[in-house]
């Protein structure tokens, strides 16, 4: 197979799409985002084991994931750019590589330091592969298909990331260093990176641009996305549902274990409510998206993220309702997370801008939502107590309601 065969294009003959290829390529990309989950998530339930070893206080571990946020910000902003210049093709395969690579390094770090260089040298190769592979994505699915399709894509991450990893880690403590442990995530990564090598095409604007609004294939300079409404509204959303996101992940292992008193099997179940719930949110909520419209399914998740969070800060040391609680919670935030990252902000702009528009909108996400309030919650929680971190995410989903009210349809169904 060629790889840089592109599928004709076809408006009049939807059954004649390529659904072989379409659903071998979502099938690895989707895989390629897990490992970036297992890769950027694994390190919050190792933390407390981490800490003993090097020293390291909450302070450190804000400032851990602060840096592997911003270093993943700035790469989507110019990587997303050049995807669209070169193709996704040379962007996806390199970062497969990369931060596979990247991600055994961590167990070799002997303090903060050297921990922090690997972990945002990671997090550039993660943030160069995340708009790329949103697109490539899109790319391959059927309009009619393509929320459904990020959604599988994007669960990825919370499953694999959120989901499986902090149950897993916590067994693998039992019978190995955790040194040993990040070792074990590069070989997956390496066999994936093969496996996209062999299958997946590059498209061209006039494809790709059938799953915009726009249907606009020509040539844009990358200053242009702002002239679209959605994507500083979308900037300002990814703020907001990173700061969530980055705050309840980073932090929530050592509320659990310093505030709750929970014991590290049960710090391990209720965290794993995060990827369980978030993998539901991202297949459930985009896939209703298709048929009901981008907005009324942002609107209603916004809400639905406060419901969970407000539980949450009523929950004392009970790991179900815990559990349930960080699940509802994340359930929401990651359907904002997909809607907003994916189609909203790809479907916004001309086909020649898609990887640019996305790695625009998570890029100032993870900076200043992923980068900067991790590191905010961490001096919060060693200055005035671990359980305030709770009351930032809650401001960032006030200021996130706002815009999910000013956004502009772009769902195929409801502009028809």
């Amino acid at each position: 197979m060629h790889p840089t065969t592109t599928r004709p294009l076809n408006k009049t003959a939807p059954s004649r799409w390529d659904t072989d290829y379409e659903w071998k390529a979502v099938t690895l990309l989707c895989l390629g985002f897990g490992l970036v989950g297992i890769d950027r998530f694994m390190i919050m339930p190792l933390f407390p084991i981490i800490a003993k070893e090097l020293h390291l206080n909450y302070q450190d571990l804000g400032q851990i994931t602060g840096v592997l946020a911003i270093a993943w910000g700035i790469a989507a902003i110019f990587m997303g750019n050049l995807s669209d210049r070169l193709g996704c093709r040379k962007v996806i395969i390199p970062a497969i590589i990369i931060f596979s690579l990247l991600a055994g390094l961590s167990g070799l770090a002997v303090g903060v330091g050297s921990l922090m260089l690997i972990r945002a040298l990671m997090g550039f190769a993660e943030g160069a592969y995340t708009p790329a592979s949103i697109v490539a994505t899109l790319d391959a699915s059927k309009p009619t298909r393509q929320g459904m399709n990020v959604g599988i894509q994007q669960m990825a991450l919370p499953l694999f990331g959120l989901g499986i990893a902090p149950v897993l880690v916590t067994q693998l403590l039992k019978v190995m260093e955790w040194h040993w442990i990040f070792a074990l995530v590069s070989i997956p990564g390496l066999v994936v990176a093969y496996l996209l090598y062999r299958q997946l095409r590059n498209s061209t604007p006039a494809v790709a641009a059938l799953h915009t609004a726009t249907h606009d294939a020509s040539a844009h300079r990358w200053s242009d996305v702002f002239k679209y409404r959605n994507i500083p509204l979308n900037m300002v959303g990814m703020l907001c549902w990173l700061t969530c996101l980055i705050v309840l992940s980073a932090l929530l292992p050592s509320y659990l274990i310093d505030y709750l008193h929970l014991s590290l099997e049960q710090m391990g179940f209720v965290l794993s409510a995060i990827g369980f719930g978030g993998t539901l949110g991202t297949l459930v909520m985009p896939a209703l998206s298709d048929r009901l419209g981008r907005k009324p399914v942002m609107v209603l998740s916004v809400l639905g993220a406060a419901v969970g969070l407000y539980a949450l800060m009523h929950t004392g040391a009970d790991p179900l309702q815990l559990f349930l609680s960080v699940a509802g919670t994340l359930f929401f935030v990651f359907s904002m997370l997909c809607l907003t990252v994916g189609p909203i902000s790809a479907e916004s702009v001309p086909a020649t801008l898609m990887s640019t528009a996305s790695g625009i909108v998570i890029g100032t996400g993870e900076i200043f939502g992923g980068g900067i309030a991790p590191v905010i919650a961490g001096y919060v929680a060693q200055h005035y107590g671990i359980q305030y971190i709770l009351h930032l995410a809650a401001v960032a989903l006030a200021v996130g309601f706002v815009v999910t009210l000013c956004l502009k349809e772009t769902a195929p169904s409801r502009r028809k």
